[in-house]
């Protein structure tokens, strides 16, 4: 791209913040619909905003650069930050910084992306991935992520929260990158890095709620929220004003424009209560989203614990036409039963038959489909048997499912070696689309702990609160102290990976076994999933042993797991054999029975009408 000193702009205009419209001249816009007045100060000069009857404040400047400090001074004397800054000059609380977005020479501009069906997600946490925990480290390592075979990566949330560490979830400033990461033209760059390895990445955003600290919109534009409705974080947001939905539906595109994202992770949509609004929120950024970057391959991901399938149907041709994929927190729930026997919180709605529901989970995605939960309390979920296993991201691990634990252990350190490598290979061989959480491919045993970097009492509410969340549990009653206090510098660094153990030689015999099924799944699973298909079939589920068959225009899938300690009788499936652990249960299909722990992932290959592509 070329720089704005020579050319005007074309990137797609967003109605809120600081936008050059040619070499010098700068447009500034805040929605502030509870203030008559408002004034810019630009580089330690205040001017005043002309404000429209809608409540929107604007100033176009001359004579000014890339760089330049800028900020919104209130009625009050109290100055704020833009809350679609590109940029912070320090702080959530400081200055904002004006951003050229085409300064960045893209080195690989005809990236276009590559299709769902090969993808296989591999999440990470730029702070704690490497040991810097900045963008640039993080690019470095990209050569051992695509030497693995890795399709994807998917950063957690990196839109600025209060202080240096957190998750991400916590943001208040969601089109500004963190500081504590880089700068924007480093995420940039580690985005380029990747596509020029072949790795789409997948950004991680939060459009449900703001964090704790740092949000000052309720003080200019308090229409943004509904104060009578109330999510776990705080006051839900009103999406059905035009304002508050085209500040995420802009953020949405400028994540997958500006930074040329392959694609997004919404977090939590299910708190996201726009019953108002027709088309809903989630819809209708999807609908813009499909619209405006109709030439690339764009995937738009949910995580909705009310089991909902109507953002994810796919039209005549197979094609998604919303969102791609819903996260199947089903899938991990059981599969966590069965190699743990844990039991408390959402685990009790997975202890009854588990067999049968790693089964269905298997063949049709989400286990609860309209049954009872206990979790919840009444029904959840409804039918998803009429999508294709495409349209489920299936986990072993995530951050939500190790950060959230107490003491944020991995499954390395909770179950037996033998029956997680079981899990990783049905993971890595079904139909769904797989994903890894970093660290997992060699055997991680560093947990991955929640951990912020607030102050006063904030950080004591925070503490408090986790300990009493966990004071439940009756490992932890009387031993509160014992969960770790989030805001310590070493709760954060203990979450950091270790390196040291990834080249130790159970950690590179981990990565083989994982490179290695991974190049299974591109030749064998993924032309299936681009012919199309339907949910799966469960034909045997019980006693430790599930067998699974899938039908696509362009063969048969079966999976056959033994996961007890006994021979058992095995369930006729396709005839060539794509994968068999150990290898003597590759003639499980001559003499009718499985090995004891063992897993069998076999094929039928038949011609068939062209593939269907996906988006």
């Amino acid at each position: 791209m070329t720089d704005a000193a020579s050319t005007e702009l074309h990137l797609l205009p967003r109605r809120w913040g600081a936008e050059f419209i040619r070499d010098g001249e700068a447009r500034f816009r805040l929605w502030a619909p509870a203030l008559d007045q408002l004034m810019l100060v630009l580089d330690g000069e205040a001017s005043p905003m002309a404000r429209d009857e809608d409540g929107w404040f604007e100033l176009v400047a001359d004579g000014v650069r890339p760089g330049a400090r800028y900020a919104f001074r209130l009625p009050d004397g109290s100055v704020v930050p833009d809350p679609a800054s590109r940029r912070q000059a320090g702080s959530v609380h400081g200055p904002s910084l004006l951003v050229d977005p085409t300064t960045y020479e893209w080195r690989h501009p005809s990236w276009k992306g590559r299709p769902w069906e090969e993808t296989v997600i591999y999440e990470l946490h730029v702070g704690t991935f490497a040991p810097e925990g900045t963008f640039a480290a993080a690019a470095g390592r990209l050569p051992y992520l695509a030497d693995l075979g890795m399709s994807a990566i998917e950063l957690m949330p990196v839109a600025q929260f209060a202080g240096d560490r957190g998750w991400g979830y916590d943001g208040v400033l969601p089109y500004a990158p963190h500081p504590a990461y880089g700068t924007p033209d480093d995420l940039k760059a580690l985005v380029d890095a990747a596509h020029g390895l072949g790795l789409m990445v997948f950004l991680d955003v939060v459009y449900n709620h703001f964090g704790p600290e740092g949000n000052y919109l309720h003080t200019y534009a308090p229409a943004f929220f509904h104060p009578e409705r109330h999510t776990p974080w705080g006051p839900a947001i009103a999406y059905e004003r035009e304002p508050v939905r085209r500040f995420f539906i802009d953020n949405a595109l400028y994540w997958l424009e500006e930074f040329q994202f392959d694609g997004l992770r919404f977090d939590a949509i299910d708190h996201i209560r726009d019953d108002q609004s027709d088309p809903e929120v989630m819809i209708d950024i999807a609908r813009q989203i499909r619209a405006e970057l109709p030439g690339r391959h764009i995937h738009l991901t949910t995580e909705d614990n009310r089991n909902v399938t109507h953002l994810h149907e796919r039209d005549p041709h197979g094609r998604a036409g919303h969102h791609t994929a819903e996260w199947n927190d089903d899938f991990h729930n059981v599969a966590h039963v069965l190699l743990t026997n844990e039991a408390d919180g959402y685990y009790a709605d997975f202890t009854e038959d588990p067999w049968g529901k790693l089964g269905r989970a298997l063949a049709e995605g989400f286990v609860y489909q309209g049954e009872h939960s206990k979790e919840t309390g009444g029904p959840r979920g409804v039918p998803s048997n009429h999508l294709p296993p495409a349209a489920f991201v299936d986990f072993l691990q995530n951050h939500d499912q190790v950060g959230n634990r107490a003491l944020g252990e991995r499954l390395t350190v909770l179950t037996d070696p033998r029956k997680l490598e079981l899990f990783e290979a049905a993971l890595l061989l079904s139909p769904h689309i797989p994903l890894l959480f970093m660290g997992e491919e060699y055997g991680e045993e560093r947990p991955f702990l929640f951990f912020t970097d607030f102050t006063g009492e904030l950080a004591k509410a925070v503490r408090d609160g986790r300990r009493r969340e966990f004071a439940r549990f009756a490992m932890f009653r009387g031993r509160e102290e014992d969960v770790p206090d989030p805001n310590r510098i070493d709760t954060f660094n203990a979450s950091k990976l270790d390196w040291g153990r990834c080249e130790t030689l159970e950690g590179r015999g981990r990565r083989e076994r994982l490179r290695h099924l991974i190049a299974l799944r591109q030749k064998n699973i993924a032309p299936l999933l681009a012919s199309g298909g339907r949910a799966g079939k469960v034909l045997a589920a019980d006693n430790g042993c599930v067998a699974v068959d899938w039908r696509f225009p362009r063969g048969r899938l079966s999976m056959r797991l033994n996961l007890s300690e006994s021979q058992a009788a095995a369930v006729a499936g396709a005839r060539e054999t794509v994968f068999a652990d150990p290898s003597s249960t590759k003639n499980a299909q001559t003499n009718s029975t499985m090995p004891p722990l063992s897993i069998a992932v076999t094929i039928d290959r038949d011609r068939g009408p062209p593939a269907v592509g996906s988006r």
